[in-house]
């Protein structure tokens, strides 16, 4: 249960960071930031993975966590002006 706690508390962090790193109008509230935070986190995880950048049982750093959020997030507001 703690680590459960634990991821929220990080996702949020890592959403608020992104939203503030990205200009303009985001979609949602605390839910949406925290959702961003962890997708961001995991999306980081396995695209580092991917490209050689982490080994497997690695996880994303914090940095790249907030550049994962921060690609969500901009995917997130093209989809919604569409």
């Amino acid at each position: 249960m703690v680590d459960f706690l634990i991821v929220i508390a990080i996702g949020f962090l890592v959403g608020l960071v992104a939203r503030f790193l990205t200009p303009g109008r985001d979609p949602g509230g605390i839910i949406v930031t925290i959702v961003i935070g962890i997708v961001g986190s995991i999306a980081a995880t396995y695209g580092g993975r991917a490209l050689g950048l982490y080994a497997p049982g690695q996880v994303a750093g914090f940095i790249g966590s907030v550049i994962g959020a921060i690609v969500l997030l901009v995917l997130l507001r093209l989809i919604r002006r569409g």
